[in-house]
């Protein structure tokens, strides 16, 4: 399973994801970098997950929650993996 993480910023900042399971485990951290100032909604421009763990495994299915975080901003929400 792979998927798309859509978010929006108010000003360029460093981004990064992080991926936790239910039990709080980290699975996996994106760093996306420095970005500028817009949306990234669509899959050519939002954060992409490939579905694989922080050692290149694929993750089981279930619920995941992840983490935006910038260096004045964090948002967390919920997302399903279906294999």
């Amino acid at each position: 399973p792979e998927t798309w993480i859509p978010y929006q910023l108010s000003q360029s900042a460093e981004v990064s994801i992080h991926i936790h399971n239910v039990a709080g485990h980290l699975i996996r951290t994106l760093d996306l970098g420095l970005k500028p100032t817009g949306s990234y909604m669509t899959p050519a421009t939002a954060a992409y997950w490939d579905g694989k763990n922080a050692v290149g495994e694929s993750v089981a299915s279930g619920i995941y929650f992840y983490t935006l975080q910038t260096a004045d901003f964090a948002a967390t929400r919920r997302m399903v993996i279906l294999k």
